[in-house]
């Protein structure tokens, strides 16, 4: 018979899994970046948005409630879902099959586009 598994180690797999798939959005989105028939203008706006949430300067400071936390969560997806509405299909395709598992192709964001 086999035991159920501890929430502590259900929490710790959860946790894990998160941060696997935000670490491989971002390698997605520094594939964007670097791509080079990425559009200027997606360029700069994929670049504010990590910018923008990786940094400690915010339009409204965080210690506001609730306001504070809604400006990342509507500023960051807006800039995002706007240059991803530019880039090519064709250049998103490649760029996630590449981020998708860089393990086992070997490369990854830092990969070169031909």
């Amino acid at each position: 018979m086999t035991r159920p598994v501890p929430l502590i180690h259900q929490r710790e797999l959860f946790v894990s899994k998160f941060i696997e798939k935000v670490k491989r959005e971002i390698a997605y989105y520094k594939a964007l970046i670097a791509h080079p028939e990425t559009p200027g203008p997606a360029r700069w706006l994929v670049g504010g948005a990590l910018a923008y949430l990786l940094s400690p300067v915010d339009l409204i400071p965080d210690w506001i409630p609730i306001l504070g936390w809604l400006d990342d969560l509507l500023i960051v997806p807006g800039l995002i879902y706007v240059a991803l509405m530019i880039i090519p299909p064709s250049v998103k395709e490649e760029c996630r099959e590449k981020t998708a598992n860089p393990m086992a192709k070997g490369g990854g964001a830092e990969e070169k586009f031909d």
